[in-house]
């Protein structure tokens, strides 16, 4: 298995990387016994139907932020995946950034428009990357709605190898592994692997591993069939009741803490995914730039952190064993 892996600071906001305190959580993170580390980035446009992704000085990492943390990765031998996101400021999912096939007479205007500015987006990241020597670049996030447009997908993956020489993932989401039809382009098949393993009531261990091995089955068919193998490129649990059955929640805030369920979560995937030859790994979703330090403070937590909860050693054991 080839990514043990963990996201880093998604929000991280200009100047975080050169503070104590975020330097400090980086190192944490490291800590698990990673030999990848995913860096997100996102970018923002203003609702889910404008043609234009901008950049804010104010809240957006700099070319001097992104080094900072690719530097810190590499200093402690652990390699580098650029994530450039986008995001809606009207809060619509990035999922549903869509626009019309065409015109009465068959022209993409919308379409056109958006991939010339999302294009000049991944391109200016992809610089960024091979620059640094990022030795992974993912192109997208969850862009579903954008997914059919194969001819603007494949054009922009041309243009991405003119300039960045690394490996080349994408990031679907789950159960919609096989709608991008250029991913024969890309190295890597890659899914927020989200799945519903457990139940709002009274979710085990051998429950979760029980399904997962059933996942595992389904994914390694859409391994074959699309000929990549497959990387987690988001997948986590908080430690909340019933969040296993709902891996992606982050809004129901009045969940009861389960630090139980959340490490079986971990455990149980871990298990079965690390016995298979076709998958090649993980990056969890996500490691907190402002991690809390204290076992205290992690006893009041219900968000995807796993720092000081059962989880954290359960994936360092993991880690630590995997070849």
């Amino acid at each position: 298995m080839e990514f043990k892996g963990y996201t880093f600071g998604y929000g991280t906001k200009p100047g975080a990387y050169f503070t104590e305190e975020v330097i400090d959580s980086f190192n944490k993170c490291l800590d698990l016994g990673l030999n990848w580390v995913c860096i997100p980035v996102a970018l923002t446009q203003d609702t889910f139907a404008s043609t234009e992704i901008r950049f804010d000085y104010k809240t957006d990492l700099s070319y001097i932020d992104i080094e900072k943390a690719v530097s810190m990765a590499h200093a402690r031998n652990v390699k580098v995946c650029l994530k450039p996101m986008v995001n809606c400021a009207d809060g619509v999912w990035r999922a549903d950034i869509n626009f019309p096939d065409g015109n009465m007479i068959g022209v993409d205007t919308y379409w056109s428009k958006w991939f010339k500015s999302y294009t000049a987006f991944i391109l200016n990241y992809a610089m960024y990357a091979e620059k640094l020597g990022c030795e992974m670049l993912c192109l997208g996030c969850e862009m579903l709605s954008s997914e059919r447009k194969e001819k603007y997908w494949r054009e922009l993956i041309a243009q991405v190898k003119k300039v960045y020489t690394g490996k080349l993932v994408y990031n679907t989401n789950h159960g919609s592994e096989e709608n991008a039809k250029w991913i024969d382009e890309l190295d890597y098949l890659g899914t927020s692997a989200y799945f519903r393993v457990g139940e709002s009531e009274g979710a085990t261990l051998e429950g979760m591993i029980e399904k997962w091995e059933k996942v595992a089955d389904h994914l390694e068919e859409i391994s074959k069939r699309v000929g990549k193998k497959i990387i987690f490129m988001e997948i986590g649990c908080r430690s909340a009741k019933g969040c296993s059955a709902m891996p992606w929640d982050f809004a129901h805030r009045d969940l009861p803490r389960d630090e139980q369920e959340q490490a079986d979560f971990y455990e149980s995937v871990l298990k079965v995914m690390s016995k298979r030859d076709w998958f090649e790994g993980f990056f969890w979703w996500d490691w907190s730039t402002k991690v809390y330090k204290t076992k205290e403070e992690a006893d009041k937590d219900v968000n995807f952190n796993i720092h000081l909860k059962k989880a954290e050693e359960v994936v360092k054991r993991y880690y630590s064993e995997i070849q």
